[in-house]
């Protein structure tokens, strides 16, 4: 309850201050007072409270409604009651300033007579001669320049040398910097003017230096205006759209910031040095409202047709940032422009001293890094429309390292371009106070925002070159072109699984190392994952084992990419093989997945070299050193064929002699030893041959006969056997042929 007393305390400070000698009998309440100060503050509450309560008083609130304010709690005023105060006190205010410089107008003629009608002309004349000199000078020195600007865009334009981009830039820099040089010249010789020409030498009066300066900001604003609008020079401008836009948005701004610089940082002062500080207070807030009303009726004219150019610019942005943020502002950019000057014109009409060196102040920061960001934007545009080439030597040795780089580096320009975004955003809302971007800046949250920011670019950046080094390293291993040799299928195979492993671990320790450097306790993430590991390799053991066993056949080379093998009773080609599984093609085009924890057995038909191993079957009545004669005969034949020459290693044909004497053929084996795989496409070849010659020479090759037997009687007789003979009728009409009419046939037959 010490806000109690704070009136008490408050007008004992007075006292002292009214009575500094005090009575004998009040020595005992002032100790008592100087205890209840230093009590109220210590406690920080106190002492606020205490301050807040000076501060009114400070104010001309009267003891009376402090001692309200204190002795109850302190009510919150509701937003509207703070903008209906806000609102009444700038209207009672404008309503003021209105009225005494109304009156000001009609007593211009006394102030003026006052001060002396002939020093009142001989400052007016000294200032036109200033003025007009300084405003010569500038139109005279920028009408001379303007070849050297015609220069300057010729350099910008396309078709006039490499590096258009670089062109632009230097072009649009030396542009601006002659523009400041010719606005500097001009303010440095209407200086010289009003100290040796004009009045006095070595002495300027007041009035001139409110010109010059006055002068010298607006010009400059004006410079900057220029720079981004170009009405004169296509090239040179940074704001994409057509001459006659340029020219116009360009007259506008000059216009508006006529009006408003000179009229308040050079007409109202003159009059608040000349006349009276009362009548400038006037004819400010008649250019404030003159401005104000000029700027909404520009702005609502051209709603539409600038909510359609940034409705265009964003459907033809790659961006999905930008292509949002232009269609958002598209649609409010009125709103937006409309509170800017609102804002400019209530700081202008209240603070006129303070509001506008702030406003420009704000303003030119906001275009400069707009303008900057802009410009950044479009380089970077440049770089990433782009694409990157390399040598064709090291096309030919890494054949997507081009891929890979014009997949890189454009993501880090986007990167790059949204941070400069970013950083734009973050000038802007400093330059408006919403935000203190050094302050920010030099606290350890910033600092340390920035260095993770670094850290983690670094790191993303460094993996991401690991990776792109680390595939094409692979991508030369594998490609013969750059070591003049065919890569083996096991080289081909391992190399591929650890492509696979590497980028896996590399992303996940990219991961980690990430989630550490933003501050997240990577600690009980490890430990999760070990205790899942465990958990996965007690419940998922078929995993475990695939695992184990795809590494261990891997590791002894027993399957590679494109094998035909036979495995887990199936045979086809290997498509692709991973740490876990292979996946099979089978000769009817079946795709098989088989994991490794299946795999018993592996007999690869594509190591070294291979057999066909042929079986063949004679009749038991043919000569078998004539039917293995013509097994030699079709082997020469084979060997005169090119296509299938190239796939046979020895040009003996071995043969293995009889194997088997069968129920009904005697079998003759022979091998032909072939490359690895190319056994199956002999053999039928092979197979072919053989026909052909054992059927010239008469040999035959047996096949199964159905023998029929209709039975014996007792006697030794064989009954007859009744057949019925079918033909196709002519008359049937297209059907299926019909029994025709027969007699039974009997003929004997015997076994």
């Amino acid at each position: 309850m010490r806000q109690f007393l704070l009136l008490p305390l408050y007008l004992f400070v007075l006292l002292l201050g009214a009575m500094p000698t005090a009575i004998a009998s009040e020595q005992t309440q002032q100790e008592e007072s100087y205890r209840i100060l230093a009590d109220i503050l210590e406690d920080e509450q106190s002492r606020t409270r205490f301050i807040e309560q000076l501060r009114l008083m400070a104010d001309g609130q009267s003891p009376e409604q402090s001692t309200r304010d204190v002795a109850s709690e302190e009510e919150v005023p509701s937003l509207a009651r703070q903008l209906a105060s806000n609102t009444q006190n700038v209207a009672q205010e404008l309503v003021q300033k209105v009225g005494e410089g109304l009156q000001a107008i009609w007593q211009i003629r006394s102030i003026v007579s006052d001060n002396g009608w002939l020093s009142t002309l001989s400052l007016l004349f000294s200032l036109s001669i200033v003025i007009a000199t300084t405003l010569l000078l500038f139109w005279g020195l920028r009408l001379a320049a303007r070849p050297l600007f015609a220069r300057a865009n010729l350099l910008a334009a396309p078709g006039r040398g490499p590096n258009l981009m670089l062109r632009r830039v230097v072009a649009v820099t030396v542009s601006a910097l002659l523009d400041v040089a010719i606005v500097l010249l001009a303010w440095v010789t209407g200086y010289v003017i009003a100290l040796f020409v004009v009045g006095e030498t070595g002495k300027m009066d007041v009035t001139e230096s409110i010109f010059l300066n006055a002068f010298l900001l607006i010009e400059v604003f004006k410079v900057l205006i220029r720079t981004v609008f170009a009405d004169k020079d296509d090239e040179l401008r940074l704001l994409p759209m057509c001459r006659e836009t340029a020219i116009y948005w360009e007259t506008w701004l000059f216009r508006l910031s006529t009006i408003i610089g000179y009229g308040m940082l050079m007409i109202v002062p003159l009059i608040n040095v000349t006349i009276s500080p009362v009548l400038g207070q006037f004819v400010s807030i008649v250019v404030v409202i003159i401005a104000f009303l000029y700027a909404l009726v520009v702005i609502l004219q051209n709603r539409s047709p600038v909510r359609n150019q940034l409705m265009l610019m964003a459907g033809e942005s790659n961006i999905s940032l930008f292509r949002v943020s232009l269609g958002m502002l598209a649609r409010c950019w009125h709103v937006l422009a409309i509170l800017y000057f609102a804002i400019l014109a209530i700081a202008l009409l209240l603070r006129p001293e303070d509001a506008l060196p702030m406003m420009l102040k704000a303003t030119f920061q906001t275009i400069v890094a707009v303008g900057l960001g802009i410009a950044f934007t479009k380089v970077i545009s440049h770089f990433i429309k782009k694409p990157l080439t390399i040598p064709e030597e090291t096309r030919q040795s890494f054949p997507h390292l081009e891929d890979r780089l014009n997949a890189f580096v454009p993501t880090v320009f986007e990167t790059l371009r949204i941070i400069i975004v970013v950083g734009v955003i973050a000038i802007i809302l400093d330059a408006w106070s919403i935000f203190n971007l050094a302050t920010w800046l030099g606290s350890d949250a910033g600092i340390n925002t920035i260095l993770t920011l670094l850290t983690v670019s670094a790191i993303l950046i460094t993996a991401s070159l690991l990776w792109i080094g680390l595939a094409s390293w692979i991508e030369h291993r594998l490609n013969p072109l750059a070591s003049n040799r065919e890569p083996s299928p096991r080289e081909k195979t391992l190399l591929t699984v650890f492509r696979n492993a590497a980028s896996i671990a590399l992303v996940t320790v990219t991961i980690m190392v990430v989630l550490a450097e933003i501050g997240i306790n990577i600690g009980p993430l490890l430990a999760g994952a070990g205790v899942l590991g465990l958990a996965i390799g007690f419940g998922a053991q078929k995993l475990v084992q695939d695992v184990i066993t795809g590494v261990f056949i891997q590791m002894e080379n027993g399957i590679n990419a494109g094998d035909i093998i036979t495995v887990a009773g199936m045979t086809g080609v290997v498509e692709k093989l991973t740490i876990r599984s292979l996946s099979l093609r089978d000769v009817s085009g079946t795709y098989h997945l088989i994991p490794f924890s299946s795999v018993d057995t592996v007999s690869n038909f594509m190591r070294e070299y291979a057999y066909h191993l042929g079986v063949y079957g004679i009749a038991y009545r043919e000569d078998i050193d004539e039917a293995i004669s013509k097994l030699q005969d079709a082997f020469a034949e084979l060997l005169e064929d090119p296509e299938q020459r190239e796939n046979i290693i020895e040009d003996d044909l071995q043969v293995d002699g009889v194997v088997a004497l069968n129920d009904s053929s005697v079998d003759i084996r022979v091998r032909i030893k072939t490359l690895p795989g190319k056994q199956f496409a002999v053999g039928r070849a092979y197979n072919r041959l053989v026909k052909q010659h054992l059927d010239r020479a008469g040999i035959e090759i047996p096949f199964p006969h159905m023998t029929m037997f209709f039975g014996q009687e007792k006697d030794g007789t064989s009954p007859a056997g009744a057949l019925r003979l079918l033909a196709d009728d002519g008359a049937s009409h297209g059907n299926p042929a019909r029994p025709s009419d027969s007699t039974d046939a009997e003929q004997d037959s015997s076994k």
